[in-house]
């Protein structure tokens, strides 16, 4: 049991829950990203820095992810590889992706980015409010517990 941290766009304050869940925990955390990020002295958590480019990092996540890992990412096309590699995964924000929610929401995805294209202003993502970050930490410990009691 691992998790796969798509870093390049994970919020500080996201990664710091994610590493005080390794030290409490001792689960594995890797951060995958193109750019290099301070990790805090542990045997737990590393920093896998990859090649700029497009996808590179989301390859990597799925290239190296085993089933049952977690992966965190706001990236819905790599969220749905790392779902049919058997794999879980959860938003920053924390949504849960799921066999049952990807489909729809690569749908939503695919839409938006149809209409940014043709020139609509869809504006960003609201910033990370504290019931997000709640609700990333709520899922985590669900998904640390359950995986403690399979182990």
């Amino acid at each position: 049991m691992k998790i796969w941290v798509d870093a390049d766009a994970c919020p500080v304050v996201v990664r710091d829950i994610l590493f005080r869940a390794s030290q409490r925990t001792g689960v594995e955390v890797t951060l995958v990203a193109n750019q290099y990020i301070r990790t805090p002295a542990s045997v737990k958590i590393t920093m896998l820095q990859v090649q700029s480019g497009f996808d590179v990092a989301d390859n990597e996540i799925v290239k190296r992810c085993s089933e049952h890992d977690l992966v965190i990412t706001s990236d819905i096309p790599l969220a749905d590889e790392v779902i049919t590699k058997g794999g879980h995964a959860l938003s920053p924000r924390g949504e849960l992706y799921t066999k049952e929610n990807i489909k729809s929401r690569l749908n939503i995805r695919d839409f938006m980015d149809t209409m940014r294209s043709s020139g609509v202003q869809t504006g960003g993502p609201p910033p990370l409010s504290q019931a997000d970050r709640q609700n990333f930490a709520n899922h985590l410990d669900k998904w640390l517990v359950k995986r403690q009691r399979s182990l």
